[in-house]
């Protein structure tokens, strides 16, 4: 009778595990399928994760539109790109489109260029963004304004000239790049979390508006990244931070996060978190037992600012 048990559950374990191999496969092969061919628009392409971004999508096939300020840095990437050999799937030159996202005068001219390119776009990811460090007392209005136009303002302006098309064809995903910090807040960090956070909540209130015309919306929130994203980060008065932070440094791959972020988005997730344990539960912490989420904040707020003073 043990015997015959034990032959039935392994039986149900094995069939299971062809199950889940069989759905694994499946979700493999749609993702593939959906990322082949399909034309991606990304942000802030030139370096960091938005270039890793560049050449994950490259690479699983999609016909890219790059996007940055910097023309050689773009030209330079789409020549990298365009030579290299695919082994497994079909490549597509990229297009390269220059503008700079926190002027709102070249958002419709930019527009225009970036559906010219292949006529249509089915994935956008806005991944620009700029980074703060600074106290609130010290901070001008016209630094905060500044992060909000390139981390918020931006990214919305595009997405809004954008959608027109995708509404018409009743086909689009849209993925923003946003931050842990979009989740919760942490000292000296007021201007960059503050657009974080204005940017996970247009984010998910598209997300509900657009379900009706069938286009996807993803918010992508990751922990520290190994990038100059601290390096060229503005403090207070404007002028550029310029330090590589220990937790910067200690951050993941940005080649890491991308694949992450190729698979987010090839599965049409909705709210995707990539960090360690400890911001997980700092999320939760601030959800749960905002009171003692608070002290802890107010606990590192004293120790950063004494450790400046001294």
């Amino acid at each position: 009778m043990d015997l015959l048990i034990s032959m039935a559950i392994l039986s149900l374990f094995f069939s299971c595990m062809g199950v889940f191999s069989l759905f694994k496969l499946l979700q493999r092969m749609r993702m593939k399928a959906y990322l082949q061919d399909a034309v991606v628009v990304i942000m802030g392409a030139t370096s960091g994760l938005g270039k890793e971004c560049a050449k994950v999508f490259h690479a699983a096939g999609a016909k890219l539109v790059l996007c940055g300020r910097n023309r050689k840095a773009l030209e330079e990437l789409t020549k990298d790109l365009a030579t290299q050999c695919a082994t497994k799937v079909q490549t597509h030159k990229p297009y390269a489109v220059t503008f700079d996202l926190a002027d709102p005068n070249t958002i419709a001219a930019a527009t225009a260029e970036i559906l010219k390119c292949f006529g249509h776009v089915d994935i956008l990811v806005n991944n620009a963004g700029i980074s703060y460090r600074g106290a609130i007392v010290d901070t001008t209005g016209d630094v905060d304004r500044r992060v909000m136009e390139t981390n918020y303002f931006g990214p919305v302006a595009l997405t809004k000239a954008l959608l027109p098309s995708m509404i018409e064809r009743k086909q689009g995903h849209v993925v923003v790049i946003s931050s842990i910090q979009g989740k919760i807040s942490i000292p000296f960090r007021s201007a960059y979390a503050a657009s974080k956070h204005a940017t996970q909540a247009f984010f998910d209130c598209l997300r509900a508006e657009m379900e009706q015309h069938e286009i996807d919306v993803t918010v992508i929130s990751p922990g520290y990244i190994h990038t100059n994203l601290s390096l060229n980060a503005i403090t207070a008065d404007g002028s550029r931070y310029g330090v590589m932070d220990k937790t910067t440094t200690q951050g993941r791959s940005p080649t890491e996060v991308a694949q992450d972020v190729l698979a987010a988005v090839g599965k049409k997730k909705k709210d995707v978190i990539l960090a360690d344990l400890l911001p997980f539960l700092a999320i939760y912490l601030r959800t749960l037992t905002p009171g003692l989420f608070f002290s802890l904040m107010a606990s590192r707020a004293r120790k950063e600012q004494k450790s400046k003073d001294s």
